[in-house]
């Protein structure tokens, strides 16, 4: 099982985070449909007044659990992500993806 977290930074401004999460709104139910796809969860700061926290209002995280770097590879090719990119390509700065693994077997 890969573990993909892709750190999406975006343009400041609400109608910038407002239009990338209203385009995962309309594709995380047919992502969650692809074959291999095992978790697509959109994750952003929690408000919380703990000196301790790292805030990234700019930043939108997604948690992805893919079952093999070819479901993973597919999904990004696939007519729902490509229209994704083109929607948010004004709000979107850059995005981070990181592939990974569970570090200690059970």
């Amino acid at each position: 099982m890969l573990i993909v977290i892709a750190d999406i930074q975006i343009r400041s401004g609400t109608e910038h985070r407002e239009n990338v999460l209203n385009a995962f709104r309309k594709i995380t139910p047919v992502v969650l449909q692809e074959e291999g796809c095992h978790g697509y969860e959109l994750l952003i700061d929690h408000e919380s007044d703990v000196d301790y926290q790292t805030k990234s209002p700019d930043s939108i995280t997604m948690l992805e659990h893919w079952e093999r770097i070819e479901h993973l590879n597919a999904h990004l090719q696939t007519p729902h992500m490509k229209a994704y990119q083109q929607q948010v390509k004004d709000d979107v700065l850059n995005v981070k993806i990181r592939i990974m693994q569970k570090g200690l077997s059970n």
